[in-house]
């Protein structure tokens, strides 16, 4: 079940701020660990001004989805519940939402690269990112026009 969390507890932010960093570190060997580390608390106090969708098992926060404007800031899934549809069922959530999204992903995490080629993400852009001195796609999702139909 997929919830956008419009009040977000203690609780909550502790989750969502512990699935951000697992995510973080598994999916960015290329990155030093201490990288993730040390933006820790700065992202754990700016969760709370995204868009969160959260998406729940049994109850318990295990992905989420953080949207600022229409720029997807990251999908985050813990890697028990990889590969079992949770982040295309948030990104459905917010295309239903937005006739355009737009993100960034280091080219190096190969998986995330193709999932977002899947969901009909296209690449704009390569950039170096300044923090990380590593390459990124910018990628961006509009939607399609309704097609016209003759009577």
């Amino acid at each position: 079940m997929i919830q956008l969390l419009e009040t977000i507890t203690d609780t909550d932010l502790e989750v969502l701020a512990s699935i951000w960093l697992k995510s973080n570190l598994e999916a960015h060997v290329f990155i030093d660990q201490n990288y993730w580390l040390e933006n820790y608390q700065t992202v754990k106090e700016t969760l709370p001004t995204a868009e969160l969708y959260a998406y729940y098992h049994n109850d318990k926060i295990v992905g989420f989805l953080g949207l600022i404007d229409t720029y997807v800031a990251g999908i985050f899934v813990l890697s028990d519940y990889r590969s079992l549809g949770i982040g295309g069922q948030l990104v459905a959530k917010i295309k239903a939402k937005h006739s355009k999204l737009t993100l960034s992903v280091y080219q190096k995490n190969e998986r995330a690269v193709q999932f977002y080629l899947k969901q009909d993400f296209k690449i704009l852009q390569e950039q170096k990112e300044p923090e990380t001195n590593e390459m990124e796609f910018l990628m961006e999702w509009t939607a399609k026009a309704p097609e016209l139909t003759r009577e």
